[in-house]
Parts: C-alpha cells; structure tokens; sequence
C-alpha cells in the first residue's frame, strides 16, 4: 500500500512512511464530557476511525489513542447549573459518547486515556518545561513562554497578531508575553484541583494531550489529527509544549484535520434551531446513513449536511444491502476479490478519498446486480462486503438492515400495505393516489415493478 495523506504543517500531500512499519501510532483529540456530541463532533471520529481501519488492513500494530477531557471550565460550569457532581456529570456523558459513537460503527480506540487520571505525567512535563526555560511560574500560574520557541506558529502559519486574537488570549498581569497560555491554573475550593509545586490547582487544556500522547504513543508517533478548529491554538500548543521538553523533531510526523461541518449551508447553532446532537439523529436515522452521510464528503472539505444528503445515503445503503442479498451464496476466488476491491483502496489510499471509494463500491453493486455468473457473484458480494469493512458500513445482514425498515424508512408489511392500497387505488381509478403513494415509496427507496402477475418491488 501506498498510502498519501495531506500533512496540515507543509500543507502538501504527502506519502505515508511510519517511524516505524512494525508499530504505526495515531493520536486523535476526543471529547470534552459534559454534554451530549453534536454531529460536528462526530465527523473526526468517523474519519479518522475510517484511517484506521484502512491502516489495521495493511500493518501488522496499529496502536489508536483518542482522549477523554474530564476536567474542564466547561464541566465545572454545567456542575453548578445542575447541581450535580462533576463526577456524574463526566460519567454519563462519556457512556452517552461511547454509545452514540458505538451506534456510527466507529471501533473504540486501543487506548482512551481520561485526563483526571494523567495528573502526575502532566506535573511531570510541566516541570520539565520549567527546567528548559520555555515555562515559568506566577501568582499559582504556571505559563508557556512563546517567546522561548523561535517557530513557534508554524502550524497554523498564523501573524502573531492573528495568533493572539485567535487564542482568545486573556490579558493578566502575571504574564510576561501577552500570547503566554496557561499550563497550570490555581483551583478555587470548590473548583477540582490536585496538589503541585505551584499549589493547589488544574491542568490547562493543552498539557492534556501532550501528557497523554507521550505517555501511549511515545515522545514521536505518526499521525495526530482532529477537527480544523483544533489547528489553533490547540495543536500549535501542543507542538510547542512537546517538542520544547523532548527535543526539535519530535511529536506528531502527519497532521491531519477534517474541515468544518454546515448545516444546510449555515453553521450549526442551537439559536438557529439546526443544532443536531448524534442522539437527535438517530433517533430518526440509523447510524450507518449517518456514518455515510458524514463520508460522501472529503475530509478536508468543509461538509454541509442536509436532509437530502442524509436520505441519499439512506437510499445508497439500501441499493447495497439489496445488492448483496440477491447475490446468494458462494465461495469466492480470494485473488479475484483483490482485484474488484482495488479501486476502492485506491481511492481511500489517496488521501481517504471516500467519496470515490463510494462511487466504486456502486460500480461494483452494480455489476453485482446484473450478474449472471454465480463465480462472479460470489466475488463481487466479498469485495462489496470488505468495501464496506472499510468504509464502517454493511455491518450487519440484509434481512437485519431489511427488518429494521431500511434505514428508518418502511418495513416489508408497511410497504406491502402500501402497495395493496395503490392496487386498490388503481382498481377505483384514483389515479392522485396511487401516484402519491408510489411516489411515497419512491422517496423511501423502494422501486415498484408492474407486471402480468401483480405488482412487485425492491428496495434501491
């Protein structure tokens, strides 16, 4: 496999080579526990859990990292709204990420460290930094000094100016540079709070992931991504806090970021009432057409969802699912399956170009579907199936898909029902209805077909 992926730092795609073709290792910035995940949320995960199932197929170790934040501003707020503890509060919101993300047949990463848990290697990295003269302490602070770090900005690429507005930097006067970020923060008695060598307090956000990254990953690994927003100044502090206590060259090789994600071409915002939590989605859709949806787009485009774009997939899955059921039974030629699975590959290996790995998994239903030759069928039903391994989806059988009414559409009664009320429109010549109700099944995926013996259909 040659695999190219579009590396954030030289802005260039460029081919994937490991440290180490033995042991490839993946760091991904997970959630903030304290409420439920946006669809936004759930575009990194889909993405990268696609990079790494396509990384699993080729190398023989593939350790995946993603983080759980539990001590945050954000946290300690919604604990004193609700009166709840931070500890429940962190709890269900974290099972409640595990099952949404479970529900997009996302696979749980190897190693899923929770902050609150990493204190000491944090203190640990936080001390070093002292040492090296890129950190200081001050009024319980402990800061990053960016003036220490001649390179500092060469993620994001961003002014200083740019850089400072940006970070949303607050102004004090402990800081020696306006752009210092925090490493450590004093805790209130009723803020958590861990004892340290600057007092009782907490870890800023960034110390989190380069704590936990070196701890799992090692002090360089291959590939770090996240969403786009994360570019600055999450992942330029990252970088700077890392590479300034472990040494110039280190850290993450191949950064990688999805882009942002609209709602019907607006950002998503809960005043504009097309705020969507994965919880709210599924809740009308099954996880596999969301997962679909979230990968007809490149990665690194900016996604606008839509209703439409959700039905489609909704109704590309059916096409699929009713593609492998009508293949039957068979065994398949291994080197044969290869061969048909090869333009898929190709594609996700150019940069996870899942858009052109879906257009070729519909050339092979395609082919599938008008195949007579049982030898051939059984080859393009595996690699049809294995397409789908990679992709997240097909994950279950065509009945279970079938049975489940298809992707929140009808079930077979439903739409049996459906099509003996047409019939009988059609015997009273209410032509308005049955129209509407072919149309009706039309929308839902389901392709009517008249013939001498009645009427049958099919899903896709």
């Amino acid at each position: 496999m040659t695999l190219a992926v579009y590396n954030t730092m030289s802005r260039a795609k460029e081919t994937f080579v490991p440290l180490d073709p033995g042991h490839v290792r993946m760091y991904v910035c997970g959630p903030t526990v304290y409420d439920r995940a946006h669809i936004g949320n759930a575009r990194p995960v889909v993405v990268f859990d696609t990079l790494y199932r396509l990384l699993k197929r080729t190398y023989p170790r593939v350790t995946y990292a993603r983080n759980i934040t539990d001590v945050d501003d954000k946290i300690n707020a919604r604990a004193a709204q609700s009166g709840r503890s931070i500890r429940d509060i962190t709890e269900e919101t974290a099972a409640w990420y595990h099952q949404d993300m479970d529900a997009l047949n996302a696979l749980r990463p190897d190693v899923e460290p929770r902050a609150t848990e990493h204190i000491g290697e944090m203190i640990a990295l936080i001390s070093a930094l002292i040492d090296k003269g890129h950190a200081y302490a001050a009024e319980g602070h402990v800061l990053f000094s960016v003036a220490s770090m001649a390179d500092y900005g060469a993620l994001s690429r961003r002014s200083r100016d740019e850089m400072i507005a940006g970070a949303r930097v607050e102004v004090a006067p402990y800081k020696k540079d306006p752009g210092d970020f925090v490493l450590w923060k004093p805790s209130t008695p009723d803020q958590p709070g861990w004892d340290s060598p600057w007092g009782r307090g907490r870890p800023g956000w960034h110390i989190e992931c380069s704590a936990m990254s070196g701890k799992y990953l090692g002090e360089s690994f291959d590939v770090h991504g996240g969403g786009q927003d994360l570019v600055f100044p999450h992942h330029e502090n990252e970088i700077a806090q890392s590479t300034c206590a472990h040494g110039p060259g280190t850290f993450a090789r191949y950064w990688m970021h999805n882009g942002y994600l609209m709602v019907e071409g607006e950002k998503m915002s809960k005043s504009l009432g097309n705020f969507f939590t994965v919880h709210d989605l599924l809740a009308k859709a099954p996880g596999e057409a969301i997962r679909l949806t979230l990968l007809s787009t490149h990665y690194h485009q900016p996604l606008n969802w839509t209703d439409d774009g959700l039905t489609q997939a909704k109704q590309a899955l059916d096409r699929f699912y009713s593609a492998l059921e009508r293949a039957g039974e068979g065994t398949a030629d291994a080197a044969a399956v290869e061969a048909e699975l090869r333009p898929v590959l190709a594609a996700l290996e150019d940069d996870l170009n899942t858009p052109a790995a879906i257009a070729a998994m519909h050339d092979i239903a395609g082919r599938l579907n008008k195949s007579a030759d049982a030898a051939e069928r059984a080859v393009l039903k595996s690699a049809l199936s294995q397409a789908g391994g990679l992709l997240g989806i097909l994950a279950q059988t065509p009945e279970s898909w079938r049975r489940a009414g298809a992707a929140g559409g009808p079930g077979d009664a439903e739409i049996d029902a459906m099509v003996a009320a047409r019939n009988a429109a059609r015997a009273a010549r209410d032509f308005a209805e049955a129209d509407r109700l072919r149309q009706a099944l039309a929308d839902a995926g389901v392709t009517l077909e008249d013939g001498p013996a009645g009427t049958r259909w099919r899903r896709g």
